[in-house]
C-alpha cells in the first residue's frame, strides 16, 4: 500500500523549524476586535487599526465596573464626545445593593427580628400551664389514697383520744370491719362484698342504705383515682415535653402548682375550721343525693367512722398536700442559679476591670 500522506511515517528527512520571527507581527491586541466601535466613527471590528476614544471596552474588574458607572450620567446616556448618539448603559446587577433604605425602615426591620427572637413559643407555655393545673389535684388526691388504707384505720382506732363505740365495738371489731369497707372502696367487688357481712349475733352488719351509699362513694373514689392516674401520666409527659422545648418549663410549671396548692389546700383549711359541719355538708350534697349519706347513731357506718375520723381524715389531707406542695416549692424556687444568672455575675465584674 502506497502512503500518500503529506508527512508519511516513513520519511527520514528533517522537518524545518517553527518560525519564531514576530517582527512583522502587528501591534494590535489579541481581543481588540472585541470592542464596540461609535456609530459614526472609530474603527471597524477586525480591521487592526486604532479603535478611538469612544470605544468601551468591558471591564474586566470590580473597580472597573464602578468607574464606568461613575461615567455614566444621572439619565442614563453617556456621552461619546464627538456628537454621536446617545449610549444607554444596563445597571449592573449589584448596583441596587448600594442603596440604603431610610433609618426608620432600618429600625422598624431590627425591631421585627428582635421581637421575634425573644418571643417564646405558645404550646410550651400552654403545657406548662396545664401542669400547674394538674400538680394540685395531683397531690390531693394522693393524700386522699393514702387516708383510704388500712394503716390510717389503725392509727386512728389506736391513738390516745379517739372516741370509743358506745354500742360495743371493741377496737379489733372496727378494724375488722372498718377494713372491709376501706377495701371495697378499691376493689372491684360488688356491693355484696359489705351486703352479706354478718356480726357477731349473725345480723346483717350494714343495712342496704349503708350498702348503698358505699357503692356511691365507691364511684367517687375510683372515678377519683382513675383520674388522678390520667393526670400523672399527662404530667409526665408536660414535664418530658418541656424539658426538651423550654429550659427551665417544667421547674416553673411545678413551681406554679405548688403555689397554687398552697392556696387551695389553705383556703379549704379555713372554710373547715369556721364551720365544719357546714363545710362537710356541703361537701356530700357536691357528690351524693340528698337524704342518701344521713344516718343514725347506731348504724355501723357512723359506728366505724364517728364524726372525729372525717375530722382527723380532714387534717391529715391537708397536712399532706401542704408538705409536698412546700417540699416542691423549695426544690423549684427560681434561684439565681436556676435562672442562669450566676455566670452572668460572674462575667460582670470582669467585664468591668
Amino acid at each position: 500500500m502506497k502512503d500518500n500522506s503529506p508527512n508519511p511515517a516513513n520519511r527520514t528527512e528533517p522537518q524545518p523549524d517553527p518560525v519564531l520571527d514576530t517582527s512583522a507581527d502587528s501591534d494590535e491586541h489579541a481581543f481588540e476586535w472585541l470592542k464596540t466601535p461609535v456609530p459614526g466613527g472609530g474603527a471597524t471590528p477586525g480591521t487592526g487599526s486604532d479603535p478611538g476614544p469612544a470605544t468601551h471596552p468591558q471591564p474586566e474588574s470590580r473597580a472597573d465596573r464602578k468607574a464606568a458607572e461613575a461615567a455614566v450620567e444621572p439619565s442614563g446616556v453617556e456621552s461619546s464626545g464627538q456628537g454621536s448618539e446617545p449610549h444607554f448603559n444596563e445597571p449592573l446587577p449589584t448596583s441596587a445593593l448600594q442603596v440604603r433604605p431610610p433609618q426608620e425602615e432600618v429600625e422598624r426591620r431590627n425591631a421585627q427580628r428582635e421581637s421575634a427572637a425573644n418571643a417564646k413559643p405558645l404550646a410550651p407555655r400552654i403545657v406548662q400551664v396545664l401542669l400547674a393545673v394538674f400538680y394540685p389535684l395531683i397531690l390531693l388526691v394522693l393524700a386522699v389514697r393514702a387516708v383510704a388504707s388500712p394503716l390510717f384505720l389503725w392509727v386512728e382506732y389506736n391513738r390516745p383520744g379517739f372516741p370509743g363505740d358506745g354500742y360495743g365495738f371493741s377496737t379489733d371489731d372496727r378494724m375488722t370491719y372498718g377494713s372491709y369497707a376501706v377495701d371495697y372502696l378499691s376493689n372491684w367487688s360488688g356491693p355484696r362484698y359489705l351486703g352479706e357481712l354478718v356480726n357477731r349475733s349473725g345480723e346483717k352488719l350494714f343495712k342496704d342504705g349503708e350498702v348503698s351509699h358505699m357503692a356511691d362513694v365507691k364511684l367517687v373514689i375510683l372515678s377519683t383515682f382513675g383520674a388522678g392516674a390520667l393526670l400523672i401520666l399527662l404530667s409526665v409527659v408536660a414535664i418530658t415535653y418541656l424539658r426538651r422545648r423550654s429550659t427551665g418549663g417544667a421547674r416553673r410549671g411545678l413551681f406554679a402548682g405548688s403555689i397554687v396548692a398552697l392556696v387551695v389546700i389553705l383556703a379549704l383549711g379555713a372554710l373547715a375550721v369556721l364551720g365544719w359541719q357546714q363545710f362537710f355538708t356541703e361537701f356530700h350534697r357536691i357528690f351524693f343525693a340528698s337524704g342518701s349519706w344521713t344516718f343514725s347513731l347506731q348504724d355501723t357506718l357512723i359506728r366505724l367512722f364517728p364524726g372525729q375520723f372525717w375530722i382527723d381524715a380532714g387534717i391529715v389531707i391537708a397536712a399532706l398536700v401542704l408538705l409536698a406542695a412546700l417540699v416542691t416549692l423549695i426544690l423549684t424556687w427560681p434561684t439565681r442559679r436556676r435562672r442562669g444568672l450566676v455566670s452572668s455575675d460572674r462575667t460582670t465584674p470582669a467585664a468591668i476591670s
